[in-house]
Parts: C-alpha cells; structure tokens; sequence
C-alpha cells in the first residue's frame, strides 16, 4: 500500500507529460462524420462512413462491410431520385429496393436499404438510424459484407441532405 501514492502521483505525471504531447484538433481537423453537408453541399465520406459502420457493428460481433461500387451506385440513384422529387421514399417514381437493385444487376443473397432525410452529419444520419428500431436492424443485419451509402444536396427542399444506405451479402452461386 506503501506504493500506491507514488504510482497515483507518477501516472498522473506520465498522463500529464503525454497530454503536452498530443494537439488539440482545429476546426478544420474535426472527423469527417461532423461535416455539416447542408453547408457545404459536399457528398458523405463513404469511407467514414464504412468505419463508422464497422465500428458499431465489431460491438455486435458482427461482420465487417467494405464499401462496393455498385451498392454505392444503387444507393446514389436512390438519394438523387428522393432530392429530385423532394420526397423520402424507398419508392421513387415506383421502382422499388428490389427493382433497382435488379436493375443495376446485382444479385443479392441478403440485401436492405436504410433512407433518411434532414440529417446534416453522418453522425446524425448513423445516430438517426441506430435509434429506429427497423433502421438499426438493417445496419445490424448479420452476415452482410459489403455496403453503399450515398447523399444528394437539395439546397431548396425541406430536408436539404438526402441519404441512401444499402448493405448486401452477395450471392456467390450468381456469380
């Protein structure tokens, strides 16, 4: 017990010395999830977005996803049909989630779509999300593998940020 003074004092010396080291982070070196993309009208960083994804899913025990260029397709029609018809919808135009995906010629063994309008960060999209119980349950769907998310600025509509999330498990008998 004799010892435990000097540990407290030489962590807290330790904790202090490399907090000296470290920076404090510029506005500008915010993460890419707090992008505020009704300001810039920039798209959303997917690999921000994978990382996020993953993150949250490790808690789960679940798999990783990788981001794929057609899902990533299939989920920028998507935002873009939504923003153009300023409307939030798995259905634009009457194309539904399977039709699309078919028609970008994926096939899917497992695939779902999260939509979401008027969220401004990734990290109020994501937060949105995992707070909607059928939401959470597509990001947390086991065995999906890859993924495709997307945005598209609407600066005169009602939501101004419109998303589209598509994760899927490809159907390696298709292939």
């Amino acid at each position: 017990m004799r010892f435990a003074p000097f540990f407290v004092l030489f962590s807290l010396g330790l904790s202090l010395g490399l907090a000296g080291c470290s920076s404090v982070p510029t506005e500008d070196a915010k993460p890419a999830f707090y992008d505020n993309l009704a300001k810039t009208g920039q798209p959303v960083n997917p690999e921000a977005a994978a990382a996020l994804l993953n993150s949250y899913r490790a808690t789960k025990g679940l798999s990783q996803v990788t981001i794929d260029p057609t899902l990533t397709r299939i989920a920028q029609d998507q935002a873009n049909a939504m923003a153009a018809a300023d409307t939030l919808s798995h259905e634009v135009g009457g194309r539904t989630f399977v039709t699309r995906v078919k028609a970008a010629g994926y096939s899917p063994a497992i695939a779902v779509e999260n939509v979401g309008a008027g969220y401004h960060t990734l990290a109020e999209a994501f937060s949105g999300w995992r707070d909607s119980p059928p939401h959470n349950k597509n990001m947390l769907t086991p065995g999906v593998t890859r993924m495709g998310i997307a945005t598209a600025f609407a600066p005169k509509s009602k939501y101004k940020v419109y998303w589209a999330l598509v994760l899927a498990q490809p159907d390696e008998k298709s292939r």
